[in-house]
């Protein structure tokens, strides 16, 4: 089933990832889902659901991808949970092509991809009857999207919710359940929304407990599954990361240095270290199971409390987070820092994003970091977001020159130069924007590799290169273990 809202603010992270932790509760195999680019949210449907967080996100990943996306994360569970994103209709600004409800990538876009019901969530603080109306607008709105029933947030007592069931019955719309204001399940926030999960991993664990409980105290959980179960059937088989490679290999791209066939390769799997930790929270799962299924060893670092590289390192990708919010420790982990600024003097690929990017400056907000790029980075009080048309002004590591990819950029920094002498991407008439060349790719744009598998298969063939793999996999004269 898909969660979704009139607005942003309803509840639906609330009601989604309680449900999760309700049905998990009682023995249910739970998927969680997150619609769009978000990578705050979904922490907190890994805790529900005990599974790896996965997006479904049209535009970054191409609507054909959606369902088979959808079903690779679902296998094996019972109920699977799609939480929406802002409005029920609202989205990317409507491209020429896009045909489906609601703007592109909107959750009702989504929805009707995987032909799912809608559970409505809405705020009924300020209403009482009134809320069917609004309700009766997005039942009949776009009968592609199926809302089957609505779930009331921060219902003020029982004579509030007397009224508003009424309301819902004159409607005819099922109430599926009715939450009061509960502030031991608030969830605190900052700059760029909820605090990630990992940040806060003993209140985040307890607050998804009492999310569970609440929702499970005040939802018919029986009905809700009811309508979950009346979801169409889903033709097509779920996404591989390793069909994705395999067709890659069956057809590289022709004179392209990094690609499926050079990633390909026998013998020892080559090691990639990707960030992790409190500081770097923001990864799709998707990119570790293709590099994974491209021959690597994918191992962890943390920023903030490893003093080295996994042993045997070969390449390390850097994703996005909150670095800001722990500038001084990550300044701290000196030992680290060198270390990373020695991999890249050696040549080491490195792919780095939003988050990924400060850490390589030389500094952020005055505090020391690895030095990798000569650039200095800051806290701003200006967001940006948003989608973007981005293509590689040169090769890189993640991309040949000229190839177009769609991204994401989410953050209230800014780094100054914003790009250097080999420049990463360029998204639009100011110019270009980050770090490249043939062992780095530094930028603020996040991908998802899944709508570009040959990202995954392009870093691989440079962290063989850089090892000096043969044929067979071997190490070569350099020496690295």
């Amino acid at each position: 089933m898909v969660v979704a809202a009139p607005a942003s603010g309803s509840g639906k992270t609330t009601v989604a990832t309680g449900l999760m932790a309700a049905f998990a509760a009682r023995g249910d195999r739970l998927s969680g889902h997150k619609v769009g680019p978000d990578y705050i949210d979904p922490g907190y449907h890994a805790l529900a659901t005990g599974r790896p967080p996965r997006n479904l996100d049209p535009v970054l990943c191409g609507e054909e991808r959606v369902a088979p996306l959808f079903l690779h994360g679902a296998r094996g569970a019972d109920i699977a949970v799609v939480e929406g994103v802002m409005g029920l209709f609202d989205g990317a600004s409507r491209p020429r092509h896009h045909s489906g409800p609601g703007d592109a990538a909107s959750t009702a876009h989504v929805a009707a991809l995987l032909g799912a019901p809608v559970v409505l969530v809405v705020d009924a603080a300020r209403a009482s009857r009134s809320v069917a109306a609004l309700v009766h607008g997005f039942c009949t709105y776009d009968t592609r999207v199926r809302v089957g029933g609505v779930i009331l947030n921060r219902v003020g007592s029982d004579r509030h919710e007397e009224l508003l069931r009424e309301a819902m019955e004159d409607a005819g719309v099922p109430v599926l359940g009715a939450l009061r204001r509960h502030e031991a399940v608030e969830t605190p926030a900052r700059h760029l929304g909820l605090i990630p999960a990992a940040e806060r991993a003993d209140e985040a664990h307890e607050a998804v407990r009492a999310l569970g409980r609440l929702v499970a105290d005040s939802c018919d959980l029986e009905a809700v599954a009811a309508l979950a179960r009346t979801a169409a059937p889903l033709d097509g088989p779920a996404w591989s990361p390793e069909e994705e490679m395999a067709a890659l290999d069956a057809a590289p791209a022709a004179g392209t240095r990094g690609s499926a066939a050079s990633a390909g390769g026998t013998g020892r799997a080559p090691v990639v270290a990707v960030a992790g930790g409190e500081a770097f929270t923001f990864a799709y799962t998707e990119n570790t199971e293709l590099l994974r299924a491209a021959g690597a060893e994918v191992r962890t670092v943390d920023p903030l409390h490893d003093e080295a590289l996994p042993e045997g390192t070969e390449g390390l990708v850097i994703g996005g987070g909150f670095p800001e919010m722990h500038a001084e420790r990550l300044s701290a982990n000196a030992p680290l820092r060198k270390r990373v600024a020695a991999f890249a003097a050696d040549g080491g690929p490195l792919a780095a994003e939003c988050a990924g990017l400060l850490y390589l400056a030389e500094s952020l907000d005055g505090a020391p970091m690895c030095g990798v790029l000569p650039a200095k980075a800051r806290m701003t009080g200006r967001l940006t977001l948003g989608y973007r048309e981005a293509v590689a002004v040169g090769d890189s590591v993640l991309a040949a020159a000229g190839t177009r990819v769609r991204g994401h950029e989410f953050h209230r920094t800014a780094i100054e130069p914003v790009h250097g002498p080999d420049p990463a991407w360029q998204w639009s008439t100011d110019g270009p924007e980050g770090f490249g060349g043939a062992m780095m790719c530094a930028s603020y744009l996040h991908l998802h590799w899944a709508g570009a598998p040959r990202i995954a298969a392009r870093f691989l063939g440079a962290v063989r290169a850089y090892g000096g793999y043969g044929r067979h996999g071997d190490a070569d004269e350099r020496g690295r273990p």
